[in-house]
């Protein structure tokens, strides 16, 4: 019970947000500009501050998007779950919104930047609004996978360079290729599952389109290129960082065809999006054992 509701409720893929960005930090050896704008905060609580923002913002953007996805096509449990809790997702979706607006007014300086992800991230939901000024979207959201990795690389790689004191650099993209393909690849496997539903409610994606073997080669070159993406990083970071980046790659590539066949929705809200902070996890260890 406990567990279904943090893996629904999306406070767990708001963990997910939270690690990635932690990883960000350390291993770009990030220091946040707006130190001087808050004295009154301590210099090691600056960075909790764009921590608690990406926390609020996932947990608003994630319940408002489970809230506005229909029952009737479907019959995943988390679908089925967020229908009987509609209340508690537009709490859930409220609360985030509150803290999302609190935070971000800490980090006005940088409302271009941030505005970016606000806009991305509205779009791959917009589809759903029963408003006719959105459902136009539907038959032109071919690129909904790649708003929400986007997005994804966005707020927990780019972003916290754009609002840091440090300059984007060769080490910044080859980190941000890494994540944005290995997010791609996983995003395609949950498109690939919910194909017959897009299709139902006339949203219209890459997955639609493309035959199955095709749309399987560029998942594993998107497994391939975040394995590259990680490599490249060689030079400026540890071997043991390097094979924390390149286990998820590995893990999602042997777990595909056990995907492919298990539809269950903990497959896919607890173990696939788990994989995109597998590498953080890894790296959190290591830091921790570092430490001691």
């Amino acid at each position: 019970m406990i567990f279904r509701f943090f893996i629904f409720s999306s406070l767990y893929i708001a963990l997910c947000a939270v690690l990635m960005v932690w990883q960000t930090d350390v291993l770009l050896g990030l220091q946040y500009g707006y130190a001087s704008t808050y004295p009154h905060i301590r210099a090691s609580a600056h960075s909790y501050i764009y921590f608690a923002f990406v926390c609020c913002s996932t947990i608003c953007s994630y319940n408002f998007h489970w809230y506005l996805t229909p029952a009737e096509y479907s019959t995943s449990e988390r679908i089925q779950w967020g229908a009987r809790h509609k209340a508690l997702q537009l709490g859930l979706c409220a609360a985030g919104g509150l803290g999302a607006v609190y935070y971000g007014w800490l980090l006005r300086a940088h409302w271009l930047p941030l505005s970016g992800a606000a806009v991305l991230t509205f779009l791959y939901s917009a589809p759903k609004l029963p408003q006719r000024a959105f459902v136009w979207l539907r038959k032109i959201a071919v690129g909904k996978t790649l708003f929400l990795t986007f997005v994804w690389m966005y707020v927990t790689t780019l972003l916290p360079v754009l609002i840091s004191d440090e300059l984007v650099n060769w080490s910044t993209v080859s980190f941000a290729l890494h994540r944005f393909f290995l997010i791609y690849a996983i995003c395609i496997l949950f498109d690939f599952r919910d194909v017959e539903a897009d299709k139902q409610q006339g949203i219209r994606s890459l997955i639609t389109f493309l035959p199955e073997k095709q749309l399987f080669r560029v998942y594993y070159l998107s497994l391939v290129l975040s394995a590259l993406g990680a490599l490249l990083l060689w030079p400026v970071v540890t071997p043991a960082v390097i094979a924390t980046l390149l286990a998820p790659v590995a893990v999602t590539w042997l777990l595909t065809e056990k995907a492919r066949r298990n539809r269950s929705d903990y497959m896919y809200y607890f173990v696939l999006d788990g994989l995109m902070m597998l590498s953080a996890l890894l790296h959190l260890v290591l830091y921790l054992l570092a430490d001691s």
